[in-house]
């Protein structure tokens, strides 16, 4: 027979009273199944406390606040009356400041607070503080995000056209003779008729795109930027007229019911 589910808030008081240090205990009651979903934007796991938090309707929850700033999250564990779940909180940090650093997750501890403060002690507040310490040194290390800075602006540049009848290149005249030995090196082919260095398309879609990358690698240690276009803008479809009520249908008058 399975055991009774133990109370969560008489549960959380009892674990908080054993883990190591001075740890208080936080219970709530959700109204509503959205109220849960406050503290799962700080859950400091990937797997089945995250699981059970997004897809079980739990109705309260319980926080342990410890020293130096801990926060774990305490719940029940469906399908497993005699246990509950225990994760830890992530620190206040920025999103960058969580990137390589791996995620302590959370455990399932039985019922009995006494047993389960020896297990949280043993394998999750370990692996919480590492977490915690290697946040900390990001927040310090990379106080901005890495954001991609804007390209430095160039004077010169190679402009790639694609044709209409599928031809790719670009006229010689417009080419800097600092960039034609790169358009000769990677396939490009000077056609005199044409008076434009093309790429053939023998080489195929895939051989010409690399051909193109590494035509921009080159021209770009140079200074030369490079930039693909059409030949012709995309067309574009006149717009819609206005839509227009239609008169409703005339129905025939009934025949006249003839005098008896």
């Amino acid at each position: 027979m399975p055991s009774a589910r133990a109370d969560l808030s008489l549960f959380a008081s009892a674990l908080a009273a054993r883990l190591p240090g001075q740890w208080t205990s936080d219970y709530q009651r959700h109204p509503t199944y959205p109220d849960q979903f406050a503290n799962i934007e700080r859950l400091w796991d990937t797997g089945h406390v995250e699981y059970i938090v997004s897809q079980y309707v739990l109705g309260h929850e319980a926080v342990l606040h410890g020293p130096d700033g801990q926060h774990l999250y305490v719940n029940d564990r469906p399908l497993r009356p005699g246990q509950f779940v225990v994760a830890p909180l992530s620190p206040d940090a920025e999103p960058h400041h969580f990137v390589g650093v791996d995620e302590p997750n959370g455990i399932a501890v039985p019922n009995d607070p006494v047993r389960a403060a020896a297990r949280i002690a043993r394998r999750l507040l370990p692996r919480y503080e590492v977490a915690r310490h290697a946040v900390r040194r990001s927040v310090t290390d990379r106080p901005e995000p890495p954001h991609r800075k804007a390209p430095p602006q160039v004077d010169r540049t190679v402009t790639l056209t694609w044709y209409e009848d599928g031809a790719l290149g670009t006229p010689y005249k417009d080419v800097p003779e600092e960039a034609r030995e790169a358009l000769y090196v990677h396939g490009f082919q000077y056609v005199p008729h044409q008076a434009a260095f093309l790429l053939p398309a023998s080489y195929g879609e895939a051989g010409r795109a690399v051909r193109i990358q590494a035509v921009a690698l080159r021209l770009a240690a140079h200074g030369i930027g490079v930039n693909l276009r059409h030949a012709t803008p995309p067309a574009t479809l006149p717009p819609r007229p206005p839509a227009v009520a239609r008169p409703a249908a005339v129905l025939p008058a009934a025949p006249a019911a003839r005098a008896r």
